[in-house]
């Protein structure tokens, strides 16, 4: 049994080490680019940062948070398409549309041109503003975002017994009255819980905000390592954000255990649906469709034209190896996530040890990280095992994949843990109790029993991790090896350079593999109640 406790702990450990050795260098000397970071940009990146969590936050409730009180209290034309329609903006990473976004509505992006040939306007007119600038940011990742509070806000909305609703119109509260002043407050905590994953997201992000020239940490973070070529001011930049990471990271832990809203099974009853007709079914089902089309439908009709424009060496050498490269990546990241979190799983139910149970809960931290964070830790840490462990070879596992997976894994690990966790809360204890009174070990009760009733669950989570794996940017452009390119990657260096055509094919490639899980969230949302996602 001592066997199985050693697993999380070791592993912990391993996840844990880089998040600590960014910590530390708050305690190592400072250089002078960081005299210079406090002295011209850190405040730029602070106020720019909060200006954006602010923007983000207020989009992604009012779409959010609406969308989803429409579709669980009213019936209106195409709701039962919406429901899970509105989750489909989740397979379109910021970045991505923030591509889509310049390449439409640039001075000469393809909206200023149609507008200036249907109304036969000079070359020079432009209709659209300029969008790269913190607005564009902010309506980017608010489309792009808002189904993380979509998600849990629904689910709250359809938690919510119909009799607290009917006291409500007894009192005398309108349809208005109602939503502000009963199942807002009920749905207080699921749809801060969102908001906060949402904020997270939003701070970690490097590809959408470098390409709109917003200046935040995570851009400040990567021209300090690659402009500045300051390592340990890297570090120290991103211990700031980290602390700020961890701040909304236990928020949203607190909101999840400290505020809960249950209702009396025993006087539970369905919310009633209210029909719209007309003008008030038109206005809710436009409300839900614009940001489907923005988040999704106009991102892809974008990246399908520019795709279709060029010519067939889109299949080039590069796509292909870059697509090999990624779906490589992903899967095996899958794998070993999903075996882990198996393992470590089993660990504690055959144990039995609470203690391995927080220990499980701290491993998941690593999904509120900033990739471009556990790059910088990670970074230091197989530079210091290089010199200090292999030190006849110059740099063995820097610069290799090793660094690549283990970003992944601790950046991952959390999507099969949840995965791997629901798929155990439907295996009897007793099934294991009655396998050991026959004599089976832990061994045999773990690979002849539970992991063929956890093949779904198995196979959930290596699908889950893959799609997430597939989108990751800021990890993967610093720990890649030499000329190893991903879709992501690939992306990126097109974009950067302007080459938006080119780089629709692989934006596309990735935007299909993260489809994926929406295909599983659909599957919940057809389900009448969803009590915990």
């Amino acid at each position: 049994m001592v066997s199985w406790k050693i697993l999380p702990f070791v592993v912990a450990v391993i996840f844990i080490t880089p998040i600590l050795i960014v910590f530390t260098s708050l305690f190592g000397e400072y250089s002078d680019n960081w005299s210079h970071l406090i002295e011209f940009v850190l405040l730029d990146y602070i106020s720019s940062s909060i200006l954006l969590v602010l923007g983000v936050s207020l989009g992604v409730l009012v779409i959010g948070v609406l969308s989803a009180y429409l579709v669980t209290n009213y019936s209106f034309y195409g709701k039962n398409t919406f429901e899970w329609a509105l989750l489909l903006p989740l397979a379109i990473p910021p970045y991505i549309l923030a591509y889509t976004f310049t390449g439409l509505f640039d001075a000469n992006g393809d909206a200023n041109i149609l507008i200036r040939y249907l109304f036969n306007l000079n070359n020079d007119f432009v209709f659209f503003p300029n969008v790269r600038n913190i607005t564009g940011a902010i309506i980017v990742f608010s489309f792009t975002l808002y189904p993380y509070v979509y998600l849990v806000t629904r689910s709250a909305f359809l938690n919510q017994s119909n009799s607290i609703k009917e006291s409500g119109r007894l009192l005398g509260l309108g349809q208005i009255g109602i939503f502000s002043k009963i199942s807002l407050p009920l749905a207080r905590p699921a749809f801060i819980a969102g908001l906060m994953l949402v904020i997270m997201e939003t701070l970690s992000d490097f590809g959408a905000v470098d390409h709109f020239a917003v200046q935040t940490f995570t851009t400040g973070i990567f021209r300090t390592w690659y402009g500045l070529y300051d390592l340990n001011t890297a570090m120290q930049l991103s211990s700031l954000l980290l602390m700020i990471i961890f701040l909304f990271y236990f928020l949203e832990r607190f909101s999840r255990e400290g505020i809960s809203y249950t209702n009396d099974n025993s006087t539970f009853k369905t919310a009633s649906v209210i029909g719209l007709k007309g003008l008030k079914s038109v206005l809710a089902s436009s409300f839900c469709f614009i940001p489907i089309f923005i988040g999704f439908i106009l991102p892809i009709i974008e990246l399908s034209l520019w795709a279709f424009e060029t010519n067939v060496d889109i299949f080039n050498n590069k796509f292909l190896v870059g697509s090999f490269n990624t779906i490589t990546l992903g899967l095996f990241t899958g794998l070993i996530c999903a075996l882990l979190a198996i393992v470590i799983n089993f660990s504690i139910r055959f144990t039995k040890n609470k203690f391995l149970e927080r220990l499980n809960s701290l491993m998941s931290i690593g999904y509120a990280i900033p990739g471009l964070i556990l790059a910088v830790g990670i970074t230091r840490f197989l530079v210091f095992s290089d010199q200090n462990v292999f030190t006849n070879i110059n740099f063995v596992i820097t610069g290799s994949l090793v660094g690549l997976f283990l970003a992944y894994i601790i950046k991952s690990y959390a999507l099969a843990n949840s995965s791997i966790e629901s798929g155990y809360e439907r295996i009897s204890n007793s099934i294991d109790n009655s396998a050991q009174l026959l004599g089976s070990s832990g061994g045999k009760l773990l690979g002849r029993i539970h992991f063929p009733l956890m093949r779904t669950s198995f196979l959930t989570a290596v699908l889950l991790v893959t799609s997430e794996v597939v989108k990751e940017l800021p990890a993967t452009l610093i720990l890649r090896p030499f000329n190893f390119d991903t879709l992501a990657v690939i992306t990126y260096t097109y974009a950067a350079e302007e080459r938006m055509y080119q780089a629709a094919m692989p934006s596309l490639a990735i935007v299909i593999i993260g489809i994926i899980p929406i295909i599983f969230l659909t599957k919940m949302i057809r389900s009448s109640r969803i009590k915990d996602l």
